[in-house]
């Protein structure tokens, strides 16, 4: 019997988990049952204290090309599921060769498509899956790779502030280029926009999804925001010699959208007057976040980076009238993690830390007590808007760090059978697709 395991350090070695038997036949303590997309291959998820890790089994080239392939985006700034291991070379007891398996880290905090769909209202939920579903795929074009696999399904989604943050999950049909054609990224975003909406459908059709959603105007929604935001960040501009101020208007508004500029190329155009010629080269997301680890040694997702930052600027603007005097900023920022952000994480009972990410809870903190304090019409403390918060919020929220079927709960999708879904929906998918296209 033979097997072949690379694992990355810093993770367990994995070898006490029976490689020689096929996935689907697991039958192992260390198995856990969690709510998972819909794929292609075998997956089951192990638990290591209290960590998860899902395993999928699939024919040995894609395995490698996968972990390849991940490993890479991540090395990109892109965010994608953590690789962690694959296991090759796996005979079973008899001698014959067993598919190999790739080995990921749960991301915790993060929710299939369908399950935000069961816990949050429809329509609020709409924009902000555009949006993060265009942006993930705009950062992977960036680096020339075409997914090829593009879909809900193939995504997570964190919650950033009031936003959402989209994890790319599955890479295994994908191609690494050193730069995407129009076509191909034309492509890939049809077929993203398509599966979309064909996965809504699903959803509609299987009575998860309210009638007034409209599966196939967000797949249109989603190819028009991409196209948005490529243009937004990658295409060229002319400016007249007295019109400098349009290439700081643009690298602002680059930057507030969450990426970087690497490249600036100034020419002189053709004919009497002279132009500057501006091309933007995006390197990677993740400005706030950056500014936020330098200062703090927090992580945070990018929106929640914003928010933090905002309030450590007012803590600042805060101690300045306070002590009369300004202070660095790295002193401003130690003084609020010991002040405000440690405070407010430490009321939170063990028994909720899975509820929320600690910098989501200090972010919905925030949010609550700037409506309460309006609703009263003064400041309140920040602390008590806290212990409400601890005390009246965090309770009815959904656990997310590790979410098993058992703790899923009732309001989990574990009556849906795949099989049956793609057998149901509103419309032929050739129908969805021919309707995306058309806009």
């Amino acid at each position: 019997m033979r097997l072949q395991l690379t694992a990355r350090t810093g993770h367990p070695d994995f070898l006490d988990l029976p490689w020689d038997v096929p996935l689907a036949a697991w039958d192992h303590p260390r198995i856990v049952e969690t709510p998972l997309g819909i794929h292609r291959h075998v997956v089951r998820t192990v638990r290591y204290e209290d960590r998860l890790y899902h395993l999928k089994e699939l024919p040995r080239r894609y395995a490698l090309r996968e972990w390849s392939f991940l490993r890479h985006l991540r090395e990109e700034g892109v965010p994608v599921v953590e690789v962690v291991g694959v296991a090759t070379l796996r005979d079973d007891a008899d001698g014959d060769r067993l598919d190999a398996c790739l080995i990921t880290r749960h991301l915790e905090f993060s929710v299939p498509y369908r399950l935000l769909f069961l816990r949050r209202e429809h329509q609020a939920l709409r924009d902000p899956l555009i949006d993060a579903l265009a942006q993930l795929l705009v950062r992977v074009h960036l680096t020339g790779f075409f997914w090829g696999d593009c879909s809900l399904s193939n995504t997570l989604f964190r919650r950033d502030a009031g936003s959402l943050a989209a994890y790319l999950v599955d890479t295994e049909t994908g191609e690494l280029h050193g730069e995407l054609t129009s076509g191909q990224r034309g492509a890939d975003l049809e077929l993203a926009a398509e599966r979309a909406a064909g996965e809504l459908l699903d959803l509609q059709a299987a009575g998860v999804l309210d009638d007034a959603f409209d599966p196939v105007a967000f797949g249109v929604d989603l190819r028009d925001r991409y196209d948005r935001l490529w243009a937004e960040l990658t295409h060229d501009e002319v400016f007249g010699p007295d019109e400098q101020h349009r290439i700081h208007d643009r690298l602002r508004r680059i930057n507030e959208i969450g990426f970087d500029v690497e490249e600036l190329e100034l020419s002189r155009g053709d004919g009497d007057r002279t132009r500057l010629h501006l091309r933007t080269s995006v390197l990677e997301p993740g400005r706030y976040q950056r500014l936020l680890r330098e200062l703090t040694g927090l992580e945070a997702q990018d929106h929640q980076a914003r928010v933090l930052l905002n309030d450590v600027r007012n803590f600042g603007a805060w101690l300045t009238r306070t002590e009369g005097t300004s202070l660095p900023e790295a002193l401003v920022a130690r003084r609020w993690l010991e002040r405000s952000f440690e405070p407010v994480l430490a009321l939170v009972p063990s028994g909720l830390r899975g509820r929320r990410e600690p910098t989501q809870v200090f972010v919905e903190v925030l949010g609550l007590w700037q409506r309460w304090s309006a609703e009263q019409g003064s400041d309140l403390d920040l602390l008590e808007a806290a212990r409400r918060y601890v005390d009246e919020v965090l309770p009815r929220a959904e656990e997310e760090q590790l979410v098993t079927e058992d703790e899923a709960g009732d309001e989990d999708v574990a009556g849906w059978v795949p099989d049956a879904l793609a057998t149901t929906g509103a419309l032929d998918r050739a129908e969805v697709a021919r309707r995306v296209r058309e806009g």
